[in-house]
């Protein structure tokens, strides 16, 4: 089910389902890319309209983190849970150990990148992958990334680049990859390989992974969730005061949901 959050569209599917299009996408080599949206990106998409652009295009716009699905809720939006992303990259490489798909990882550092890769086949020895690249390449170089992703024939991509360089990087070239099954993974090739270590159970329950993240990186981190947690909030609480006045709360500066999407 596609739906507009605060003039951004999401897809409200459940972890199993979300893997059941993925698959089904992979057995047709039809494309379909995903997208995970949390704060961070949502917020970011009000400032970056090609960043807002790339996303709506996307075919899945899935809820990665917490502080949406609550605001959903909030707006009145049947959403029962988070899709995060880290998450359905492992429910996604189990599936491809079980019905022999060959997945293929860009991004990350070589060595963060290795020890993904090898993580990866332990917990799944069937698991082959189509071919594996670090993240670092130049502008120049993108094309011959590109043609090696199409040689390679993988059934998926997983990109572990930042915001907005793997959004930019697919909206250029997504059409040439000749991969069915496209997802942006942000920093999850550091959380499957163990290098960075993810928030307890419990403290990803209550939606307070970002204040792990602050807890792990404080200089780093501190800054950016106080910024985006603040406009966030300001932003739905706009909403939800035009929602209570009965005045429509319009595009919100984002774009309309997509037609005919995966989740619509």
């Amino acid at each position: 089910m596609r739906a507009s959050f605060l003039g951004c569209p999401i897809d409200i599917l459940s972890m199993t389902e979300t893997v059941e299009v993925a698959c089904a996408a992979m057995r047709r080599r039809q494309r379909v890319q995903h997208v995970a949206l949390n704060v961070a990106k949502f917020v970011n998409m009000r400032f970056d309209p090609v960043l807002a652009a790339d996303v709506a295009s996307s075919d899945i716009v899935g809820i990665d983190g917490m502080g949406v699905v609550w605001a959903a809720r909030a707006l009145g939006l049947p959403v029962k849970a988070r899709v995060a992303g880290v998450d359905l990259l492992t429910e996604l490489l189990a599936a491809c150990g079980r019905e022999g798909f060959r997945p293929y990882f860009l991004g990350a550092t070589p060595a963060v990148l290795q020890r993904a890769v090898q993580c990866s086949r332990e917990r799944s020895p069937s698991l082959v992958f189509a071919g594996f690249r670090d993240g670092y390449f130049t502008k120049e170089q993108e094309a011959d990334v590109v043609r090696e992703i199409r040689a390679s024939a993988a059934d998926c991509l997983f990109i572990g680049m930042p915001t907005p360089r793997k959004e930019r990087f697919l909206a250029a070239h997504r059409d040439e990859l000749g991969v069915p099954f496209i997802m942006g993974v942000g920093g999850s090739f550091d959380i499957l390989g163990g290098t960075v270590r993810r928030a307890p159970p419990r403290v990803q329950q209550f939606g307070l992974e970002w204040l792990y993240r602050i807890y792990q990186e404080p200089r780093r981190m501190w800054w950016r969730y106080a910024k985006t947690n603040a406009l966030f909030a300001g932003i739905l609480m706009k909403a939800l005061v035009r929602q209570r006045l009965g005045v429509a709360s319009g595009s919100n500066g984002l774009l309309p949901p997509r037609t005919g999407s995966v989740g619509g």
